[in-house]
């Protein structure tokens, strides 16, 4: 199957639908579209969809941002494009934003059992700081608390 041509672009309510449809495709509890479409317009997020160059939603990752710290609400890629690099796609698009809103950090929750999850974000930069007990339900599980750091100008 060839890879699909991935554009990352900040995601537009006519999006919403779609990304309402991933979301309760990869989440046991997923966010309702009222949610999404609160932290896509919310001014202290961004939220960025990757989509082909036909306009197909592949995924989408969300951010919301205060002072210099990120924290990333939701990463998603649809199950029939996973391992096509989506998410590597969004992630890189949100370190640039990182880079150029000067943050400090970026950081997230994952499931302890989501290997392929902690194996990309990894090779990100992320490392585990920490774990939250019982942070999700539908399975209960621990959540291991991820932060990709990055170096104040200072530090250079």
């Amino acid at each position: 199957m060839d890879m699909p041509v991935i554009k990352i672009g900040t995601a537009r309510p006519e999006q919403l639908d779609r990304i309402s449809e991933i979301e309760r495709q990869c989440f046991s509890l997923p966010w309702t579209p009222r949610q999404l479409e609160h932290q896509m317009l919310a001014d202290n997020c961004v939220f960025y969809v990757a989509e082909t160059e036909n306009g197909d939603i592949l995924g989408y990752v969300g951010m919301m941002f205060v002072l210099d710290e990120g924290y990333i609400s939701n990463i998603a890629t649809a199950p029939e494009h996973r391992r096509k690099g989506v998410a590597d796609a969004l992630l890189c698009a949100l370190e640039r934003f990182a880079r150029e809103k000067e943050l400090s950090f970026i950081t997230l929750e994952v499931r302890e059992s989501n290997s392929a999850a902690i194996a990309l974000y990894s090779k990100h930069g992320f490392k585990s700081v920490g774990v939250r007990k019982n942070y999700y339900e539908r399975p209960r599980e621990n959540a291991l608390l991820m932060t990709r750091f990055f170096p104040s100008a200072q530090d250079s």
